[in-house]
């Protein structure tokens, strides 16, 4: 049954609300060391593939306002959260962390600035790689397996996240500004 897109009552939006909700015991469950913990890894784990599954379901029964709103937040909120709690115990590093919020806060303005008058920009396929590609880096820097000896590949991760993060970045920036004589024309 679709739901109305002003709703703010939907399933997706309750297992957003509820990964922002968790999001502070997920930082107070990264370990104070470069070891990892299972704790941590499973938390992030869980949060992570909610992402997925509120998507899941808002593509099934219609997406709303509130929840294009609530789930680029509560992504932010985790991901910069986890990253900058690993920053503080020197897990990763601080400029590819500063990188990503950067680009984060530039471009979340932007898409307000924009969505303002009326240009729609939903998350591109870049985007989405990015997220993933930032969760990735988390979770193998949190995973007891891979967080002291295999260093390289959340490392790698983490700068790949930056790439895809500045290329997404141009992209919505070039997309959007195609898109607004359209617009303009319209209406």
């Amino acid at each position: 049954m679709p739901v109305d897109p002003a709703a703010l009552a939907t399933w997706a939006n309750g297992i957003t609300v509820g990964r922002l909700m968790l999001s502070p015991l997920m930082f107070l469950v990264i370990p104070e060391h470069d070891r990892g913990a299972w704790v941590a890894f499973a938390l992030w784990f869980a949060l992570s593939m909610s992402d997925g599954i509120d998507g899941v379901i808002a593509r099934r029964h219609g997406t709303t306002r509130s929840g294009a709103f609530l789930d680029p937040l509560a992504d932010k909120v985790l991901v910069l959260g986890a990253m900058f709690t690993l920053v503080r115990y020197d897990v990763f590093p601080f400029l590819p962390v500063a990188v990503i919020t950067a680009r984060e806060l530039v471009i979340s303005v932007y898409r307000t600035v924009v969505g303002s008058r009326g240009v729609n920009m939903p998350a591109s396929r870049m985007a989405k790689y990015k997220t993933l590609t930032q969760q990735l880096a988390v979770g193998f820097a949190l995973l007891p397996w891979t967080a002291r000896d295999v260093t390289w590949l959340w490392l790698w991760l983490l700068w790949a996240a930056v790439v895809l993060g500045l290329v997404s970045g141009v992209q919505y920036l070039t997309r959007s500004r195609a898109e607004r004589p359209e617009q303009v024309h319209a209406m």
